[in-house]
């Protein structure tokens, strides 16, 4: 996110393997088998020889696929309604999905997300070719920018590691842009350290609306933002233990930048917060008011949901800038539970009320979509 950001050298990232720099291969826990995609590499979703649709596009890194790469296949699925089935393995590279490729659904194979890895390592301080370096948005491996986009399965991973480049300062390293409407997202992986997973919109005045269910995200600084208005249901965020900080705190989970004249922002409901970081170690949330756009008015409600003991519970939230004070944003929780939920100052920990917790809902905040009831 931008400038507002401190250097923040090494943290651990746990799905890389002990030892090992940048390029690591990933720790992916699946057998041998499954991840080299067995005999079956497209599971039950069909084959070249045996397409589910004449719109299904088959990807496997070892060629028994369409294309090779991810990359590949958005190329050829040009226009709206294509299936990208991928065969178990790491593809390296970055894809960008245009807003013309509506509708779009990828899956991962074999129905673990932890077997079908899209990764690489930019931040936002990389130099690029040619001059200039790659910013937040830039860093990000998958971008997606079409409306109705839906993925399954998939581990969405930036490996790029703060010790391997003291010499730089953009930190920022995206693993997942979304920015369309309508993209839901079951039983994928958000694998990163600072800002892994930019829920956000194409403009100011689109208020995009996103689904997470079931879902994994992990990281250290501000690691779910942006100003999409996101459901987050039944996912679990970890906060990474830090080695480079003599104190707390080591990062914050949420950094929503909700326009103000959206009424809702990020929904956090039946999840759950935890860390291998030590207790009190994070903030909850802090409030991010870009420069862009000064008129922002950050919205969190955290509610039916548990928080472990990484996060402070005596003062969850803090300034990203004491300009914009985190009182004065949208920030609200509602039952939550576990020793970081624990009500300890209470002007610290604003509550909606049951009232207000009847529209603190996924149907209120998606409107006539209805992701949740989709199949595969």
């Amino acid at each position: 996110m931008s400038s507002h950001h401190a250097q923040l050298p090494l943290s651990r990232r746990g799905f890389l393997l002990a030892g090992t720099g940048a390029a690591a291969t990933l720790a992916l826990t699946s057998s041998p088998a499954r991840a080299a995609g067995g005999r079956r590499p497209f599971g039950r979703f069909g084959s070249p020889a045996a397409r589910l649709t004449p719109q299904t596009l088959y990807v496997d890194p070892r060629g028994r696929g369409d294309h090779t790469t991810v990359k590949g296949a958005v190329t050829a699925a040009a226009g709206s309604g294509w299936t990208l089935v991928l065969a178990p393995g790491t593809y390296r590279e970055t894809v960008a999905v245009d807003a013309t490729r509506t509708e779009a659904t990828w899956i991962g194979a074999s129905e673990d997300p932890r077997d079908v890895v899209i990764v690489y390592d930019n931040a936002a301080g990389t130099p690029k070719p040619g001059g200039g370096t790659y910013g937040t948005t830039g860093s990000a491996t998958t971008t997606i920018q079409a409306d109705g986009f839906t993925a399954r399965w998939i581990t969405f991973a930036n490996d790029w590691l703060r010790a391997d480049h003291p010499d730089i300062t953009g930190t920022q390293a995206v693993a997942l842009k979304v920015q369309g409407d309508r993209s839901a997202f079951h039983h994928c992986r958000f694998l990163g350290h600072q800002d892994t997973l930019y829920a956000d919109s194409m403009a100011l005045t689109s208020f995009a609306r996103q689904y997470f269910s079931h879902c994994y995200a992990e990281g250290d600084v501000d690691f779910v933002f942006g100003r999409g208005t996101a459901v987050y249901e039944n996912c679990h965020f970890r906060t990474l233990n830090r080695t480079d900080l003599a104190a707390a705190p080591y990062g914050f989970v949420f950094a929503p930048s909700t326009a103000g004249a959206n009424p809702r922002g990020y929904l956090v409901t039946r999840s759950r917060v935890s860390s291998e970081a030590p207790d009190a170690h994070y903030k909850l949330a802090r409030p991010w008011v870009p420069s862009s756009d000064t008129t922002a008015r950050p919205s969190l409600v955290v509610r039916d949901t548990w928080l472990g003991p990484g996060i402070d519970a005596a003062a969850p939230y803090t300034n990203m800038s004491d300009s914009f004070p985190w009182q004065n944003q949208r920030f609200a929780e509602y039952r939550d539970t576990g020793p970081g939920a624990r009500i300890t100052v209470p002007e610290n920990r604003p509550q909606l009320t049951r009232e207000q917790a009847e529209s603190a809902t996924r149907e209120t905040y998606l409107g006539d979509w209805r992701p949740w009831k989709e199949s595969c």
